[in-house]
C-alpha cells in the first residue's frame, strides 16, 4: 500500500481481485473528503449495505464511514482524495 503525504491530495486506482474481502480491516473513515468512481466490476460496501457497480460515483464527506468491501469479480476503483481539505487544517 502507498501512503499519501499527510496533507497532499492524491488520486489512485485500486484493483480488488475476485473475492477480495476487507472485513478484517473493518470499516474506515477519514477527516477529509473523497470521490470514488467504480470503473469496472462490482463491490459490496457493508457500511451502506449496497452493491456498487461500474459507473457508480460517490462524493464522500469527511468522517463518512465506508467499507468493509467484498469484490464480486475483479473491480477497479478510481479514488480522488483531498487531505488538504481536512477539517483538522
Amino acid at each position: 500500500m502507498i501512503y499519501p503525504l499527510k496533507k497532499g491530495d492524491y488520486t489512485r486506482l485500486t484493483k480488488f481481485l475476485d473475492g477480495a474481502n476487507t472485513e478484517k480491516f473493518g470499516a474506515k473513515s477519514h477527516n477529509y473528503p473523497e470521490e470514488i468512481l467504480i470503473l469496472s466490476g462490482r463491490l459490496y460496501d457493508a457500511a451502506f449495505d449496497q452493491w456498487l457497480s461500474a459507473g457508480y460515483y460517490a462524493s464522500r464527506p469527511p468522517d463518512e464511514v465506508h467499507g468493509p468491501f467484498i469484490a464480486d469479480g475483479e473491480c477497479l476503483v478510481l479514488e480522488i482524495s483531498y487531505p488538504s481539505q481536512s477539517h483538522e487544517n
